[in-house]
């Protein structure tokens, strides 16, 4: 990009003060710093937390990061603020469920062949809505997906009819709450990472994905690294960062 910039430059084809913009490393808009250099440093642009912003702030802080050519992801967005944006950028795309907004400048394929995808794993329906941030996560960050929803250990026979599937994923997501069991039979029947998310869903003692946590924690199975409660994004960029060192692998051999 700096060379670009340069080049610009020389050519006339831009001032020296629109080049100075163009290289900074944020912008800042006074309630928000945008890090424009993100995607160099972490190879993905800065994402927006939806909570706690207001509709304007969130549609003000993705044109700073549309102007710099920026895919754009926004998670924990509610449907009104999401219906906001929507009305000036229909092209976006919204999941409900997942409560992420975002969108894409170029949506075709590697020309590489790669097989890798991530495994998406969830106990029970009421844990989707943390799966599917997840699972959505990693889609916008460019890996395939593959669910694997409602097998949860109190009908283990429902995870053995998929587990084939499952063990040839690159790296797995374990979603589950109540208990949070799931992710230690999963790593104990996998050869790949596994990143376990608890959630807040159980009964009273549950204490809001307390336990599940601290199961997860614990876990006898090895090879499990463990993200907050209810943080499927998280757990997906953390599995699209092991995919994405797989595709390179997959690429150079």
């Amino acid at each position: 990009m700096m060379e670009e910039v340069l080049r610009q430059v020389q050519e006339g084809k831009l001032s020296v003060s629109e080049a100075k913009e163009k290289l900074a490393t944020y912008e800042n808009l006074g309630f928000a710093k945008v890090d424009h250099h993100r995607k160099n440093r972490q190879g993905f642009p800065e994402v927006i937390y939806g909570e706690g912003k207001t509709k304007e702030q969130i549609f003000s802080i993705i044109k700073a990061i549309r102007s710099n050519n920026n895919d754009v992801l926004v998670t924990r967005i509610s449907k009104e603020k999401a219906d906001y944006i929507l009305r000036e950028h229909p092209e976006f795309i919204y999941h409900e469920i997942a409560q992420i907004l975002f969108w894409k400048e170029n949506t075709t394929s590697s020309k590489e062949p790669y097989e890798g995808y991530i495994a998406i794993v969830c106990a029970g329906t009421s844990d989707l809505r943390v799966a599917e941030e997840a699972a959505v996560t990693a889609e916008a960050l460019g890996s395939e997906v593959r669910r694997f929803y409602d097998v949860g250990v109190a009908g283990i026979h429902r995870l053995f009819d998929n587990i084939e599937q499952i063990q040839q994923a690159t790296v797995s997501v374990v979603v589950a709450g109540m208990e949070g069991a799931l992710p230690s039979v999963v790593g104990g029947l996998v050869s790949h990472p596994v990143i376990a998310v608890p959630t807040s869903v159980g009964y009273g003692a549950n204490f809001n994905g307390l336990s599940a946590l601290l199961t997860m924690l614990n876990s006898c199975a090895s090879g499990i690294s463990v993200v907050n409660i209810d943080n499927g994004f998280g757990a997906a960029y953390n599995a699209v960062l092991i995919d994405n060192i797989a595709k390179k692998g997959a690429q150079k051999g």
